[in-house]
């Protein structure tokens, strides 16, 4: 299962990990974002152990959306080294998040 991130635990979940992060910025009453969340937990189960997959409910979490000028949702993130290494807005295939992924791990 993806990890809740929360503006209380973004700096030792993400920028603190050794491991490529993904972040998917979503919230409730987004068509789009509810659409991509089965493909965010298929990736959890995928890249257990290897590659940290978590979710930031923008509503919730309004500290680190706008320290990352998250102005579109479904916006995804990938955070490496504390970086943000690349980014992808909108609703996307599966294959797209597993291109980057398997770049960027």
């Amino acid at each position: 299962m993806a990890l809740e991130l929360t503006d209380a635990n973004f700096q030792t979940e993400v920028l603190d990990s050794d491991k490529l992060t993904v972040i998917d910025f979503w919230a409730e009453w987004c068509g789009p974002c509810r659409a991509i969340g089965p493909v965010i937990e298929e990736l959890a189960k995928e890249y257990d152990g290897t590659v940290k997959i978590g979710k930031v409910n923008v509503d919730n979490n309004p500290q680190v959306s706008m320290n990352y000028g998250i102005t579109s949702i479904p916006a995804i993130l990938f955070v490496k080294n504390g970086q943000v290494v690349d980014k992808l807005v909108g609703a996307q295939p599966k294959a797209n998040f597993v291109k980057k992924i398997e770049a960027l791990k």
